[in-house]
């Protein structure tokens, strides 16, 4: 990671953290580096969530990316998704989002993606990072000022319309949606209304300061008792830029990513879509996913956490389906990053074709029990040097003697370390993992 940019792009608590000063100087360090690199001015797509922040650091941002000589075309609340689809289909040079993703609306970031749609490039980023640490503020003059451009809604009804391709559905389903009072509002009713013989959207109704409040993806318990009292056949949680998805079955059980890429894995087997029959996961992924896979005769790879590292790890490998347990899904033939209602499209797709429930499809894998537990800490550095976590995570997995896995990481999102434990047992997984924490 470098200074400013994380796993997920730049992010903090907006006005302070991420400043409009900060928002403002990325725009016009952002848009002398694309210049440069592309020979020529080049032409931005911005989208946003719904958090309150999210006008003031567009603003921002756009006049930094304006006074930079940079084109901008602004899309408004969009998913995640919507941004990097847009910008490969106009032929953009990068695309921004302002989103701080599943966070609390405090925070924000900003994220930006390549002309491919893929994030960008350590290089380039490193590139920003030095014309933000040099004081960069030189702007254009006269006619070489960019200007906004027009078409976002045009761009949007595209947009959902490329994820009503990817799905095969023949069959009409009760569902419900939980948008997390994110950008998802503004696409799923289009979006799912096309195949649903009843639709119930919740976490629609953004405010500025909801987005993520005991809803969405974070926090699917809502979702999954309206599928158990309305009598739904499932649910699609995503978080507050829509590229995560997590899913609840007919009977109200969660089912988190590890499940869904076992179910699309499955559906995109049967139908000769899964490309060497690979399948790209995280070292957090559930031992039930890997047995999963060899049954099927799948290969299952484990990228370093983060859906960046899933990606390099499917394009390095020629993997066509990725993802993480936390919900992001890439499906590659669709898609250059994670989208949870593309994953939607995909679940509902191999619910049409088998004729299965969700929880039927979802069953095949078995879990073993696992513990997160997190830990807010001043220097994340420092505490994973320490001498006395080191000897608790060597405790630990001397008792689990290879029956399970401790893994100890710091966020790439947040100032927080992560406890990982998995264990034949829920009580021991739980006990490791708090007794790792405490040494952290």
């Amino acid at each position: 990671m470098g200074k400013y940019f994380g796993t997920d792009g730049i992010r903090g608590i907006a006005g302070t953290e991420l400043s409009l000063d900060l928002a403002y100087r990325i725009g016009l360090s952002a848009a002398k580096v694309l210049g440069e690199t592309e020979r020529h001015d080049p032409k931005i797509v911005v989208g946003k969530d719904t958090r309150l922040s999210g006008d003031a650091i567009e603003a921002a941002l756009c006049a930094g990316l304006l006074g930079g000589g940079a084109d901008v075309i602004q899309l408004g609340v969009v998913p995640t998704p919507a941004v990097a689809f847009v910008t490969t289909s106009v032929k953009a040079d990068a695309g921004i989002v302002i989103s701080a993703s599943h966070n609390t609306f405090e925070y924000n970031g900003i994220k930006i993606f390549n002309g491919s749609g893929f994030k960008l490039s350590d290089t380039l980023e490193r590139q920003i990072e030095n014309l933000l640490d040099a004081g960069f503020t030189a702007t254009a003059d006269g006619a070489k000022l960019g200007c906004v451009l027009r078409g976002a809604e045009l761009n949007i009804t595209e947009y959902i319309q490329h994820l009503r391709n990817a799905a095969r559905i023949s069959r009409r389903y009760k569902v419900g949606v939980d948008c997390s009072n994110g950008a998802a509002y503004a696409t799923a009713e289009r979006l799912f209304g096309t195949y649903c013989s009843e639709l119930q959207i919740i976490g629609d109704e953004p405010d500025g300061f909801n987005i993520n409040d005991c809803c969405g993806s974070t926090a699917p318990e809502k979702l999954a008792a309206l599928v158990v009292k309305e009598g739904l056949d499932c649910g699609f949680a995503f978080d507050g830029d829509a590229d995560r998805c997590i899913a609840v079955d007919e009977r109200g059980t969660i089912v988190d990513g590890d499940k869904i890429m076992a179910v699309i894995a499955e559906y995109m087997q049967s139908s000769g879509e899964l490309t060497g029959g690979t399948l790209v996961a995280t070292v957090l992924s559930n031992i039930g996913l890997h047995e999963f896979a060899k049954t099927r005769g799948m290969n299952l790879l484990a990228a370093d956490v983060g859906d960046r590292h899933v990606l390099e790890l499917m394009q390095k490998v020629g993997a066509v389906l990725g993802g993480e347990q936390s919900g992001h899904i890439i499906c590659f033939n669709e898609a250059t990053t994670g989208d949870g209602q593309l994953a939607a499209m995909k679940v509902l797709s191999a619910m049409s074709a088998s004729g299965k429930t969700l929880s039927e499809l979802a069953s095949a894998v078995k879990y073993y029990p696992q513990t997160m537990v997190n830990k807010v800490v001043a220097d994340k550095d420092a505490a994973l040097a320490s001498p006395a976590l080191k000897a608790a995570i060597e405790t630990a997995e001397k008792e689990l003697s290879g029956l399970g896995r401790v893994l100890v990481r710091a966020s790439g999102t947040e100032p927080k370390i992560r406890v990982f434990v998995e264990a034949p047992v829920q009580e021991q997984a739980e006990r490791l993992a708090n007794e790792i924490a405490k040494a952290v």
